[in-house]
């Protein structure tokens, strides 16, 4: 009997990886589709007749920095419903969401077509998304989590972000595929629509996963009563502040970067694609890998390592993408470590979220962290960097964007114990508790 329980409970846990991270997967597909047709979107939606190329630019990453400011009330809303009626129903909810807004964005009129109106309809969708996306991390995190093994949190929180980064080049992919087999005038009329309509059938997939999700056991075994509020919100500032680094590092280097090379530095749409593909691979091959670390030298040692990485090495970095003389296999090498960098703070981030939250507050605690730093780190990056170069004319800012919310990133993180237990690092008493038992 103890051999059958075992295997069901093995069973529960990969369906559980598997449908709490496709979800992810797709939020992270559009959201980058969005930022990888910045230039495209604005044109489309944002140019009335007389406006100029980076007033459009502002204003499509301002409706992407409302997406983001959506996600804490999302994060807020559906974390709660979690809390009280379980993981399952609500990740089910979130998906539905998150499908429908995104496959209408690639149906939308463009402002040619509808005037005013194509932008208020564009923000009112990623507005949509936002909601929905705020939802998706906390339950999301809290399923892979609450089914991993003793002592393997780090692996399958991990497994998470993994998802955000297939997502991401499943995004650059796509993009980089129509710009390859379509001409820019095509690209521009239609063809900037199948990303975001190939979003239709990813989520029913999605949806049929979740439908077969099994409720969490800790959620089901967990005492009804809750933390006091106070020591709830100290742990969602200190959550937002530990991973800001991530957050800002990750979108500046991994979204922003396409939109950045083409305005700042010339580059080619096919050019900056390609450089985002590497990015993206560096950060997919360094993250299942640090979660993997963070499971035996604790959360700490390993994100304190992403963070200090970028503080050091982000403004050299962009010198040498700058440099005219250096060749593009070293541009390439150096955009893949910097994608490695971010994947060193990704891979142990969701599992030290959610070991920061108990069970009847996590879903609500670690999504709202998440969406916290995001809204302000992630969605602004792109608004922030486009418009002080355009008022500075400095083109590295983005380095000093990532470098400083790194730097501020590292008190923060000095706060985890680290304590050792057992031969393996804990960083926290029920990390330590697992780690013992």
């Amino acid at each position: 009997m103890t051999f059958i329980h075992r295997k069901r409970n093995t069973r529960r846990g990969r369906r559980a990886l598997v449908a709490g991270s496709v979800g992810n997967l797709i939020e992270w597909y559009e959201f980058g589709v969005y930022g990888y047709f910045a230039t495209i979107i604005a044109a489309r939606f944002f140019t009335p007749e007389g406006g100029s190329e980076a007033e459009a630019l502002v204003k499509t990453y301002a409706s992407f920095a409302l997406a983001f400011f959506f996600r804490p009330v999302g994060a807020a809303l559906f974390g709660r419903l979690g809390d009280r009626v379980g993981r399952r129903p609500v990740l089910v909810l979130v998906i539905t969401l998150m499908t429908v807004a995104t496959t209408l964005i690639g149906a939308l009129p463009t402002y040619a077509q509808a005037g005013a109106l194509a932008p208020w309809l564009l923000t009112f969708l990623r507005a949509l998304q936002g909601l929905s996306a705020g939802g998706e991390f906390g339950g999301a995190v809290s399923v892979m989590t609450e089914f991993a093994p003793p002592g393997r949190r780090g692996l399958y929180g991990s497994l998470q972000s993994f998802t955000v980064a297939l997502g991401l080049l499943a995004g650059a992919g796509a993009a980089a595929s129509l710009a390859t087999v379509l001409t820019e005038e095509q690209l521009g009329s239609w063809g900037w629509r199948l990303p975001f309509l190939l979003t239709l059938p990813l989520g029913l997939g999605a949806l049929w996963l979740r439908l077969r999700l099994d409720e969490t056991p800790a959620f089901v075994a967990a005492a009804r009563e809750t933390p006091p509020p106070r020591e709830v919100v100290r742990a969602v500032v200190l959550g937002a502040g530990r991973i800001m680094g991530w957050a800002a590092a990750g979108y500046t280097f991994l979204v922003v970067l396409p939109s950045y090379l083409q305005s700042a530095l010339g580059a080619s749409f096919q050019q900056a694609l390609v450089a985002t593909v590497l990015a993206n691979l560096g950060f997919a091959l360094t993250i299942v890998p640090a979660g993997l670390l963070s499971d035996r030298l604790g959360r700490r040692a390993v994100m304190l390592t992403g963070a200090v990485l970028v503080v050091v090495l982000a403004v050299p970095l962009l010198n040498l993408l700058q440099a005219p003389g250096v060749s593009n296999t070293v541009k390439g090498v150096a955009v893949f470590g910097a994608g490695a960098v971010v994947g060193l703070m990704a891979g142990p981030g969701p599992a030290m979220l959610s070991e920061m939250f108990p069970t009847r507050v996590r879903y609500t605690g670690l999504g709202l962290a998440y969406a916290l730093s995001n809204a302000v780190f992630s969605g602004c990056a792109g608004l922030i960097i486009t418009e002080t170069i355009e008022r500075t004319g400095s083109v590295d800012i983005p380095a000093y964007y990532a470098a400083v919310a790194c730097a501020v990133s590292v008190p923060a993180l000095l706060t985890l114990s680290g304590r050792r237990v057992g031969g393996a690092v804990a960083d926290t008493a029920e990390e330590a508790e697992q780690k013992a038992g």
